[in-house]
């Protein structure tokens, strides 16, 4: 039996939060005066940063009519599908609850991207290099305008947004109030924005609505170089550092892979439609296209991680647990989106 009925009337509102807030954080602000020391992988990364930059008014149809009943994927990856609470809902009940799944995971890429706007711009102030601070210069451009077209999406298209998830939360403050360099690039560019690619590019391939799909592979260009941004300075970094610092770094990421597998229960959705919100967690967690979605979220982390040397026999049984060991041999799917930039 269902311990609570789905509910015709209105969800109820999101509780709100605090529109600003403010973190205490140590970072060190490196200078570099070594203007003709170049790295060339960098070099060419900045450049087709350049001329990869696009303007959201001149290159995204905004007067594009947004369908809200259309869902974000096929019905068999939706959360809640084939569970009794799924089958006792009418139509307009699943149309309503598609909305809020598609309001909260956007919700969720605007917030991770203002922390990746953050992230970045602590590392053009602490990296060493000339041609790593150039770089995440384009960046912090590319992040203000991933801000601005989710913003403006949730917004003017959907009507409303949710609140930052706790998981994403504890995720972005570790990252922002760590003082050394190498943790941000760790966090964001590589375990953050590597998620956040692996999501764009399944949504991409299974939304109807045309504008939200165009958006993604927009968004997508400019992600694939941020994780590439990553790897190119972690790759040969964690071979010189002791044994201490790589499982410290180990832990960090298998932490961070816990929190985003954890982010996409859409607890927030549940509590709001005044569902159960521990069975639907619960169906959530073991739905099978869900755990399709939340495995292949980790195509792109698993590889970059086993460059770095951080995927070792300790690390191979978490990532085991976790279910994503599969890929820690496969083919970077997005190689193409930097190559062809």
């Amino acid at each position: 039996m269902i311990s609570t009925p789905v509910q015709a009337s209105p969800p109820r509102p999101a509780s709100p939060a605090p529109s600003i807030e403010t973190l205490e954080t140590l970072l060190d602000v490196t200078y570099t005066w070594g203007y003709e020391e170049t790295r060339a992988k960098l070099r060419d990364l900045y450049d087709k940063a350049v001329r990869a930059q696009w303007v959201s008014d001149d290159t995204l149809p905004w007067s594009t009519h947004v369908d809200l009943s259309l869902p974000l994927a096929p019905e068999p990856l939706l959360p809640l599908f084939g569970s009794e609470i799924w089958a006792r809902m009418s139509e307009q009940e699943k149309e309503t609850c598609n909305r809020e799944v598609t309001a909260w995971t956007l919700s969720q890429f605007l917030h991770g991207e203002q922390g990746a706007l953050l992230a970045t711009a602590q590392l053009v102030d602490s990296v060493q290099d000339l041609d790593s601070k150039l770089y995440a210069a384009t960046q912090v451009a590319d992040e203000a305008r991933h801000v601005d077209v989710y913003n403006r999406y949730l917004h003017q298209k959907i009507g409303f947004s949710y609140p930052v998830s706790p998981h994403l939360k504890t995720l972005l403050d570790m990252v922002l109030k760590d003082s050394r360099w190498d943790m941000k690039f760790l966090g964001m560019q590589i375990m953050v924005e590597g998620l956040a690619l692996a999501a764009f590019g399944m949504i991409r391939s299974y939304t109807p609505e045309p504008l939200l799909r165009e958006l993604t592979a927009y968004v997508m260009g400019d992600e694939a170089r941020h994780v590439a941004f990553g790897v190119l300075s972690l790759r040969d970094y964690y071979r010189d550092q002791p044994e201490s610092v790589r499982r410290e770094r180990e832990d960090f990421v298998f932490e961070a892979a816990r929190l985003m597998r954890d982010r996409f229960l859409f607890q927030e959705v549940w509590e709001k439609l005044g569902l159960p919100v521990e069975q639907c967690v619960n169906i959530a967690l073991h739905n099978q296209g869900q755990v399709l979605f939340r495995q292949m979220l980790f195509a792109k982390i698993v590889p970059a991680i086993k460059k770095m040397d951080l995927l070792s026999d300790r690390q191979r049984q978490r990532f085991a647990e976790l279910g994503i060991l599969q890929f820690e041999n496969a083919t970077d799917p997005f190689l193409d989106l930097v190559t062809s930039t």
